[in-house]
Parts: structure tokens; sequence; C-alpha cells
């Protein structure tokens, strides 16, 4: 697992994941709540968690991205 951190003061920002194959297949969770890659996630004040998760084939890969909302 890869960790990353962010801080924002926005109630929303556009989640992009970008895979180099294009057979990859992204999913991205903010806590448990599905976002579509390319749209924005809702933040709530505090820590968020953002997991992306990036599938091909036999290949996995979870990124985590901790958001804090200030």
């Amino acid at each position: 697992m890869t960790e990353y951190t962010a801080t924002t003061t926005n109630s929303t920002n556009t989640v992009t994941a970008t895979a180099k194959d294009e057979n990859t297949v992204i999913t991205i969770l903010n806590g448990g709540t599905e976002v579509e890659n390319g749209t924005p996630a809702t933040w709530a004040d505090g820590v968020n968690t953002l997991t992306v998760t990036a599938e091909n084939g036999s290949i996995r890969k979870v990124y985590t991205v901790t958001v804090t909302k200030s």
C-alpha cells in the first residue's frame, strides 16, 4: 500500500486517477462511498480517507490518500 496526504479548505475537489495501461480498472472510495473517477469528492471537516485501487488482471495496487479539510 502506498500512502499520501493532502489538505484542503474546499468542500469538494475533483479526484482523478490515471493509469499507465488503458486496461487498468480504477476504483476510488471516499470512506465507504464510491467516487467516479474525474468527479468531485465531498469532504467532511477533519480527516477523510480516499482509497484508490488499480487492478489489471492479477496485479492489484492500493493507494491511500488522507485528505484533511480545515
